[in-house]
C-alpha cells in the first residue's frame, strides 16, 4: 500500500509524532507532504521517511479564523491543491493529519479519485475552533473521507456532536514504543544535579506554553504545597503566545516562587526529564483530545495527575494508574501533589501499575496493525 500523508506543520507536536510512527513502517511506499519546513521534516529524514515540503508560504488561517479570513487564504491553497492532486495519483490513498491538510486533501481526493482518510487529533468544539472551522472540518470529513480515525472516545464524541457521521469513525489511540522510555538511574541523578534540584519534590509539566495548557494552574497550586515542592516547566510558546510566557514569569514573581519554578524551554530529552520528576502534572483547562504526555509519564513509571476532561479521562484510572483533578482547580491539584509527596510508596505502586497498563494499551506494533487493518478495508494496494 502506497500512502501520501499530509500535515500542515513543520514543528513537532503530538499529531506529528503520531504521524511519524504511523508512516515509519511504510518506508519508501510513503511520502509525507508538509505545508511548512522545520524540525518535523528533519526528524522524518533522520528516520528515513520520504518527506517533501510542498509550500514555503504560510497559510494564513488559524483555528479561530472567521469565514472571511478563511476565504482570504484560497489564493494560497489553490496551487497547493493542484500539487497534491498530481502527487496523489502515484499513491493508493491520501492520509490527512491536520485541519489544513484536510481542506487540501479533501479537494485533491475529489480530483484524483483517491480515497481520503482523516486522522482526527482534535476536539472539534468551540473550545478549540471557530464556528466556521468546526463546520469546515465536519462538512469535508462527512462528504470526502472514507474513514475518520479518532484518537480517543472524546475526539469521536465531539466530532459527532458537531455533526460528524459516527459511522465514518473508528477509535485508535496513539501508539508508543515502551523501550524508548526506560531510563538509567545514574542519568536521572545527573540531570537533577545539573538542574540544582537536590532532594526537592519535583513536579514536571511538559507542554507548549499556552493558556489552555494551564501552566498557570500549576503555579497557583504551589503556594498550597510545602516549600520543597518545585515545578519544572518544559516547553516554549508557539503560534504567537509569547505574551502568556511573560504572564507566567510575572506570576512567579507575584507569588514569590522564584526559587521554586524552573523554565527549561524546548527540550528533546523528554523521557530523561520525566524520569527526573517525582510527579508529572497535566493541567489543560479545555478538554484534551488525547494527552500524549500522560502516557509518556506512565511509560517512564512516573506518577501522573491529569485534568479530568476529554481524552485524559480515558487514560487515567483515578487512584489506580494516576490521579484525576477537576480542570482549573489549583487547590485540589495541590492536595494531590501533597498526597503523592507524603505517600511515596503509594505513588510508586500507582506508577508501576500505570507503566504496565500503558505498555499493554498503547503498544506501537498493536496500534499500527489496527490502522493497517482499517486502511486495507478501503483501498486496493498497488502492485509494485
Amino acid at each position: 500500500m502506497k500512502i501520501l500523508f499530509l500535515d500542515q506543520s513543520g514543528s513537532l507536536g503530538g499529531a506529528e509524532l503520531c504521524l511519524l510512527d504511523i508512516a515509519k513502517p511504510y518506508g519508501d511506499r510513503a511520502l509525507v507532504g508538509l505545508f511548512a519546513d522545520g524540525t518535523f521534516k528533519q526528524l522524518l529524514e533522520q528516520q528515513h521517511i520520504p518527506v517533501q515540503v510542498l509550500t514555503t508560504q504560510a497559510i494564513n488561517t488559524r483555528k479561530g479564523s472567521s469565514l472571511l479570513q478563511g476565504l482570504s487564504s484560497l489564493g494560497q491553497l489553490l496551487p497547493l491543491i493542484a500539487q497534491v492532486t498530481q502527487l496523489s495519483r502515484n499513491f493508493d490513498l491520501i492520509y490527512v493529519n491536520t485541519q489544513k491538510a484536510l481542506v487540501v486533501g479533501a479537494i485533491a481526493s475529489l480530483f484524483s479519485r483517491k480515497p481520503l482518510v482523516y486522522h482526527l487529533h482534535d476536539i472539534v468544539s468551540l473550545d478549540h475552533f471557530s464556528p466556521t472551522n468546526c463546520r469546515i472540518i465536519v462538512t469535508l470529513a462527512n462528504h470526502f473521507a472514507r474513514l475518520v480515525i479518532a484518537n480517543s472516545k472524546a475526539s469521536q464524541a465531539a466530532f459527532v456532536a458537531a455533526g460528524g457521521r459516527k459511522e465514518l469513525t473508528e477509535i485508535v489511540y496513539n501508539g508508543f514504543e515502551p523501550s524508548q522510555y526506560q531510563q538509567q538511574q545514574a542519568q536521572v541523578l545527573q540531570i537533577r544535579q545539573q538542574l540544582g534540584l537536590g532532594d526537592r519534590f519535583v513536579v514536571g509539566h511538559f507542554s507548549r506554553l499556552s493558556p489552555w495548557k494551564g501552566q498557570h494552574i500549576l503555579l497557583n497550586a504551589l503556594p498550597y504545597c510545602s516549600k520543597d515542592v518545585t515545578a519544572v516547566l518544559v516547553g516554549d510558546a508557539l503560534f504567537g503566545e509569547q505574551d502568556y510566557v511573560t504572564q507566567l514569569r510575572q506570576q512567579v514573581i507575584t507569588l514569590g516562587l522564584e526559587d521554586r519554578v524552573h523554565f527549561l524551554g524546548f527540550r528533546s530529552d523528554i523521557p530523561s526529564l520525566m524520569a527526573t520528576c517525582d510527579l508529572v502534572a497535566h493541567t489543560s483547562t479545555a478538554p484534551e483530545p488525547f494527552g500524549r504526555v500522560i502516557v509518556e509519564a506512565m511509560l517512564c513509571q512516573r506518577p501522573v495527575v491529569a485534568a479530568a476532561a476529554g481524552g485524559a479521562s480515558e487514560l487515567v484510572e483515578h487512584g489506580q494508574t494516576g490521579w484525576l483533578c477537576p480542570p482549573g482547580n489549583s487547590q485540589k491539584l495541590a492536595e494531590i501533589i501533597m498526597t503523592c509527596r507524603n505517600h511515596p510508596e503509594q505513588a510508586e505502586a500507582i506508577a508501576q501499575q500505570a507503566q504496565i497498563r500503558a505498555s499493554q494499551r498503547f503498544d506501537m506494533m498493536t496500534i499500527n496493525q489496527a490502522i493497517a487493518q482499517l486502511l486495507s478495508q478501503i483501498v486496493t494496494p498497488s502492485i509494485d
